[in-house]
């Protein structure tokens, strides 16, 4: 039962007044990332960020936070695949309806074009990107993934975006490495957004 899991991934009492729901862990970590660079304290501020293991799951943890459950303040983060996983599961939970993505961010939930990866190679570009990926060593791992024939016509960033997700674990190894090389003054609208709205 995922409250049963949700309970066992945390450590001592849940105070928090704010839940921001994501996808997973490399959404959780580009967060708090995020958050650390700009001098905010979440845990001080009862702000806690937890990773559904996929939008499917929405439904089940608006049940157990939002107006039906703990009734706290929420906010969260998807793929753009995801969006009409999110829209059904607020208006399901009783939270807007007839819901478009302004109506959506007014709410306080974010949806990034793409995915997170997308967003954040956009706003670095390649170049920065591929000095983040040398700098953990797998620049080689990279090149050799770049010689692959599906990957023969596909722009760099199309390719940087496919190398995050081929190796299990990637996602969340390079999501707060990215954060820390951006240009603060270049955040992703989407994690701009969720941040700003808490």
């Amino acid at each position: 039962m995922i409250e049963e899991r949700f309970n066992e991934r945390i450590d001592g009492p849940f105070d928090a007044l704010t839940v921001v729901l994501v996808e997973g862990v490399s959404d959780q970590l580009a967060l708090e990332a995020l958050a650390g660079r700009r001098g905010r304290n979440l845990d001080a501020e009862r702000v806690t960020i937890i990773p559904m293991g996929g939008a499917k799951n929405i439904r089940t943890f608006l049940d157990l936070f939002g107006p039906s459950g703990l009734d706290l303040r929420l906010a969260g983060l998807c793929d753009e695949a995801e969006e009409g996983d999110f829209m059904r599961g607020l208006e399901r939970a009783g939270i807007g309806s007839n819901l478009g993505r302004g109506d959506m961010e007014d709410l306080g939930f974010f949806v990034c074009e793409a995915d997170l990866e997308d967003e954040l190679i956009r706003s670095l570009g390649p170049r920065s990107v591929e000095l983040v990926v040398e700098g953990q060593g797998e620049i080689g791992s990279f090149r050799t993934f770049q010689k692959q024939p599906a990957q023969q016509g596909r722009t760099m960033a199309q390719q940087l975006r496919r190398f995050m997700g081929t190796r299990s674990g990637r996602k969340a190894q390079y999501a707060p490495l990215l954060i820390e090389a951006l240009d603060l003054a270049r955040v992703p609208r989407p994690l701009d957004g969720v941040l700003a709205h808490v």
